[in-house]
């Protein structure tokens, strides 16, 4: 294989709410430039992105506006809290003198 032709893999995006009254939920989806349309609309409202090839991979694959599955939670759990730390927000009843 040559230099001249390399191998690039579609960009994967998937979108979530998080209402913090419920499981979170698959808002948008893409491959390719609906990927890169999603990424661009939350670049230009400030929503903090993550890059995760390997959830992205399994959140792909669920149907828009599902709640993700229990066996997703702790991933999912990581990057809202990423979220939130960029926006210097924290969940309702966190107490800051832990």
């Amino acid at each position: 294989m040559s230099d001249d032709h390399p191998i690039t893999r579609p960009t994967i995006a998937v979108a979530l709410n998080y209402n913090e009254e419920s499981a979170p939920r698959v808002t948008a989806k893409g491959v390719g430039d609906m990927a890169e349309h999603i990424m661009a609309i939350a670049k230009a409202n400030n929503i903090p992105l993550q890059e995760n090839p390997e959830l992205v991979k399994v959140l792909v694959e669920l149907e828009l506006g599902t709640q993700i599955p229990e066996a997703l939670y702790l991933a999912v759990a990581e990057v809202i809290a990423f979220a939130y730390l960029l926006r210097g927000k924290f969940p309702k009843n966190w107490n800051t003198n832990h």
